[in-house]
């Protein structure tokens, strides 16, 4: 094994919890990479539920290979590489985690298993983990779908974690020339399905909310409060793209039309009409927790949350999420 004293103090703490055998010591030290290894397989699979399940599977892995690590590379990229490997195996065997086709033939695929990500499980720290708001967003998120599995982890580890080439070979097991060919390929997807975003995913992104956007959303809570509809309306950009997940159907509209299909499916209309809505955040974006309380009960009950991405103070994504059942989202069940 490489002596200890070559290494960095991480790599050297973690050769000598090897050494001991003992899992509480191991744990100790691996446990500090849990959230940027989280927020890595959120990005290869799209879905918070299973990426704390495929985060947890790494450490198991990561348990079981102790011995593999020779200390020649550090602790953090070793886990990352477990990781990855991890997340390609789970994709191997589930066909239902590729996107489908979407019913509007201008939509061109819908991924229905997208879960949000809250924000209060990114890394303390997003200049050290690479959690540029730009690649959680889910609109990045959803286009790093679009790339075939080993495409996926390509992109991932060289345009995100701005790893050179022959280390994500390594990792991957590939030749240094199908990496690069991989890397052509999946930026090729992603300038057609982010054509108005930049693709240099390493440069400095912003990370805060805009007073704008905060603005945005105080009024669509307001608005649904006071089952305000054309101040609803008025917020939204006539090219409204709204997908309600986990159901199929991605729909492109007017302003007019979307409030219009809402209030038709039932929304705003007695029995659904009284809300009460708190601010949030999920993927570095703004949102809010929608509940509503029906007749006979007291309380007002979470319902959904609406993640919005806000162009020029008008809305032009809407994405909703069921958020029932998902103490993860940290949301208060009752208002």
């Amino acid at each position: 094994m490489t002596d200890a004293r070559l290494l960095g103090a991480d790599e050297a703490a973690f050769i000598a919890a090897v050494r001991s055998d003992d899992p509480a010591r191991f744990a100790l030290i691996t446990e500090r990479h849990r959230r940027e290894l989280q927020v890595h397989c959120y990005r290869m699979l799209a879905n918070y539920e299973d990426a704390q399940d495929l985060t947890q599977e790494t450490f198991l892995r990561a348990w079981h290979k102790r011995a593999s690590f020779k200390g020649h590379a550090a602790v953090r990229t070793w886990l990352y590489r477990i990781a990855t490997n991890a997340c390609l195996d789970f994709l191997e065997k589930r066909n239902d985690r590729t996107p489908v086709p979407a019913e509007l033939a201008d939509v061109g695929s819908e991924v229905l298993y997208l879960q949000p990500y809250p924000d209060r499980m990114l890394p303390e720290d997003p200049q050290e983990s690479v959690v540029a708001r730009e690649t959680i967003e889910l609109a990045f998120i959803v286009a790093v779908q679009h790339l075939p599995p080993r495409q996926r982890a390509v992109f991932i580890l060289r345009d995100v974690l701005g790893w050179p080439a022959p280390k994500a070979a390594d990792a991957l097991e590939l030749t240094l020339a199908s990496v690069t060919s991989a890397l052509q390929r999946a930026r090729v997807t992603m300038r057609e399905q982010l054509p108005d975003r930049r693709l240099d995913w390493r440069s400095p992104a912003t990370h805060e909310l805009s007073n704008d956007e905060r603005g945005v959303v105080r009024s669509y809570m307001d608005a649904h409060e006071r089952n305000d509809l054309d101040g609803l309306m008025s917020l939204l950009r006539d090219d409204l793209r709204f997908v309600m997940l986990p159901e199929a159907g991605t729909s492109v509209s007017t302003a007019k039309d979307a409030v219009d299909g809402w209030v038709s499916g039932g929304l705003f209309q007695p029995g659904y009409d009284d809300w009460r809505c708190i601010t949030t955040t999920v993927n570095r974006m703004p949102a809010a927790a929608l509940y509503v309380r029906t007749p006979d009960d007291p309380a007002h009950r979470l319902l959904n949350i609406a993640v919005l991405h806000i162009v020029d103070g008008k809305i032009a994504e809407l994405t909703g999420f069921d958020a029932t059942d998902k103490p993860w989202l940290d949301l208060p069940p009752t208002l």
